[in-house]
Order: structure tokens, then sequence, then C-alpha cells
């Protein structure tokens, strides 16, 4: 148990069973009335963020998501397999867990994986991410950077839209959170 004037950004609060992550919090002293801590908390789980009010020196439950940079080792059917590069014991996150970031995700590659009481909550990859074009139509004579854009299939097996200039074999950044092409690689 925390009182509410320990809370700070990222520190992770058991509400009615569920964990909210403080987003951002703001201690309001008005002219009349007890003091209230006004916050933005997101479901750990869901990614709902809402907005909740509590007293000045009101107990909230705190609970511990420990965040580990882990390496991703390989999908096992409908299971993805970390590995913790300095302990090296493995993890198994199912699949609805892992959810969008699958698809930018390569063996090898880092994410970092939350979790709590041994249940993996989510798993958080960096903002963008290197891959491999490994099919789109070519372009055509007259293509411009400022032109429309085509579909793209990545190594992961992702589907992205890129600029009509972007060929096959090319490496190519995208945005892990929308799956936006963000430009290309020089290797």
């Amino acid at each position: 148990m925390a009182s509410t004037n320990d809370l700070k950004n990222g520190i992770v609060l058991n509400l009615d069973g569920q964990l909210w992550s403080v987003v951002n919090f703001q201690h309001v002293k008005p002219g009349k009335g007890g003091a209230f801590v006004r916050t933005t908390l997101k479901n750990v789980m869901s990614g709902k963020v809402v907005d909740k009010t509590f007293n000045a020196g009101a107990k909230v439950d705190t609970t511990t998501v420990d965040r580990r940079g882990m390496t991703y080792l390989y999908s096992d059917g409908t299971d993805y397999v970390f590995m913790d590069p300095g302990t090296f014991d493995q993890i198994v996150v199912p699949a609805e867990t892992v959810g969008d970031a699958s698809k930018y995700m390569l063996e090898n590659s880092t994410a970092q994986v939350a979790v709590h009481e041994g249940t993996p909550l989510y798993v958080e990859l960096p903002p963008s991410v290197e891959l491999l074009i490994s099919h789109t139509d070519p372009g055509v004579q007259g293509d411009r950077s400022t032109g429309g854009t085509k579909p793209a299939t990545l190594e992961t097996g992702a589907e992205v839209a890129v600029p009509l200039f972007v060929s096959t074999g090319e490496k190519i950044k995208v945005d892990t959170r929308d799956g936006r092409y963000l430009g290309r690689v020089n290797s």
C-alpha cells in the first residue's frame, strides 16, 4: 500500500483487481476544500485510458510489474518464446499478449516484456524497426517521391503502404505503433 502523495509516472496500481499504470498525475490544492490528486491511468492489459481523482493522502494498492529487455527467440505455433539475456531464462508469451507487435518482430530482436507475478502482461517494441521488403510490385518510370503508395510485404509477413519508388529487397524503417513507413535505410 502507498499513499497518493507517493504517486509517480509509470507506477502500477491495483484498482478493483485490474492493473493501471499512472500516465500523468497532478496534485491540486483548491482555495476551498481538501487537496486531491488528479491522475490519468492506462489499463495495462487493454490499453484503455481513464481519468481518476483521489483524495490527497488516500491509500492506493501498488503492485510491481517487472519490465525487462528480452530477446525474441522463436514462435512456437501460437506462443512466442523470449529469453532474458542476463540470466538466459526463457519465458513463453501467448499470441494474444504479443498482439500486433508480432508483425514487426524478427528472431533475435529485443523487446520490453512486462511480467506481473509470473504472468506476461504485454510486449513493447522500440518505436521503430528496420525490416526488409520481401515483395512489392515494381515501380514505373516517372514515379515520384510525392506520389501515391503501394502495398509491400515485409520479411515478417506484415503488409505496409510504401511510396511508389521503393522496391523489393530494400530495407525500410517502420513505426511499430501504427505500421507507418518512415523511410528507407541506407545499408
